[in-house]
């Protein structure tokens, strides 16, 4: 386990968020990202939460921020480096901003982000 700050964590999830390609970040729409310390159940180290951009049509207005949230704690216990600990929050990142997009759990996957 690595011991990382609040304030650090949230840093490492900027710069993940910050290193997503151009394009992706410009199509990212009505989405806010936060950290939290403990998941909800056991084992989470990040959720999705909200209606996937393929998802989105006419009716799609007037409706509260899709949120990603991102879990701490389990991800620190994860880590046996800080190192571990940046690698796993890009992954974790990454993961979630891809059910954004409409990405399941199948399909990342198959693309090796599981």
């Amino acid at each position: 386990m690595v011991e990382v700050s609040r304030q650090r964590f949230e840093d490492l999830v900027a710069e993940a968020l910050d290193s997503l390609p151009p394009q992706l970040g410009r199509q990212m729409s009505n989405i806010a990202v936060v950290v939290e310390d403990e998941p909800p159940s056991p084992g989470l180290l990040g959720l999705y939460e909200g209606v996937p951009l393929t998802q989105r049509g006419d009716w799609y207005s007037g409706v509260l921020p899709d949120r990603i949230t991102i879990y701490r704690r389990p991800i620190c216990d994860l880590g046996r480096t800080e190192e571990q600990v940046v690698e796993q929050v890009r992954v974790t990142v990454i993961h979630e901003v891809a059910h954004h997009f409409g990405i399941d759990d199948g399909r990342l996957a198959e693309l090796g982000w599981e």
